[in-house]
């Protein structure tokens, strides 16, 4: 039998939908604000008079931005640098996550080798030794000074191990016990239990390839290998003229800065925009409760 809910029941959640409507809200409005000021003109941008819908509808700033051949080009860099970086972060992550997150018992070395990487959490070796080692590497003007320097996220190393040492050891016993191995174990197991962190880790790895702008100022030395962040910053926020053609120079005097950084910032999140949907799922919790009786 259903008891109908009391007065108060409904009053608290009804106050908490009004809560979360106000939250969602919050999260949205800039966006949505952002995304109106890129189709609105110069004159209603720089007036302030933009809210959640465009004033004076323009394409003026996307014209600017995407209809450059340098455009197209660091965009397709940066997309082979998240697919090479995303890749090889967290093939990088997985594979080191899952011997350190043994015990001492069964992996000697553990302690040794845990410390080695989360040494390199505390102290680093600095701007300058890692240019060289780019530099005398010869990765310079290379997609690969964008991907190998930072091929092994220790943070995220740490995330997945800690999740890997919370699965129930009965899972792995059981499945060594069927005959399976370590790499057996490895992807039938413990990758599909650790669907929350590894779409966390993996959320974490392409925001961070997809936004890193300083890196590509400091490793091309020619500009035409720039990714788009690092292309966008120097054209668009540094207002680098030399660069630009008659015309360009001439669409930038009928554009507000505002108009050119909102298309700018709208662009470089799309991306992240159109896959996070499709991760979000994954974030939750307990995944492997009741997995194991008894």
């Amino acid at each position: 039998m259903v008891e109908n809910p009391s007065l108060g029941r409904k009053l608290f959640v009804a106050g908490n939908y009004i809560f979360m409507a106000f939250l969602a809200f919050l999260c949205l409005f800039p966006i949505i604000h952002v995304l109106a000021v890129s189709f609105s003109s110069s004159s209603a941008a720089a007036a302030g008079r933009v809210g959640l819908w465009p004033v004076e509808f323009t394409l003026k700033a996307y014209e600017f931005v995407v209809r450059k051949e340098e455009f197209t080009r660091s965009f397709g860099i940066s997309l082979q640098r998240l697919v090479l970086g995303t890749v090889i972060n967290m093939v990088m992550c997985v594979v080191i996550a899952y011997p350190l997150s043994k015990e001492a018992r069964d992996f000697k070395m553990r302690t040794i080798y845990v410390w080695y990487f989360f040494l390199t959490v505390l102290f680093g070796g600095g701007l300058i030794p890692t240019y060289m080692t780019v530099k005398h590497t010869g990765l310079m003007d290379t997609v690969w000074a964008l991907v190998l320097p930072g091929a092994v996220p220790v943070f995220n190393v740490i995330l997945l191990l800690n999740f890997f040492r919370g699965l129930p050891r009965e899972l792995e016993e059981a499945a060594f016990i069927d005959g399976a191995g370590h790499m057996r174990t490895l992807w039938s197991l413990f990758i599909p239990l650790s669907k929350p962190v590894l779409a966390t880790v993996l959320l974490f790895t392409m925001v961070g390839h997809w936004n890193a702008w300083f890196d590509g100022l400091i490793y091309m030395n020619d500009p035409t290998n720039y990714p788009l962040q690092s292309y966008l910053q120097t054209v668009v926020i540094q207002q680098d003229l030399s660069a630009m053609s008659d015309s360009d120079v001439e669409m930038m005097k009928q554009l507000s800065s505002k108009t050119v950084k909102s298309a700018q910032i709208f662009l470089g999140a799309l991306p992240i925009l159109a896959v996070y949907p499709f991760l979000q799922r994954f974030f939750v919790k307990g995944i492997v409760l009741g997995s194991v009786k008894g």
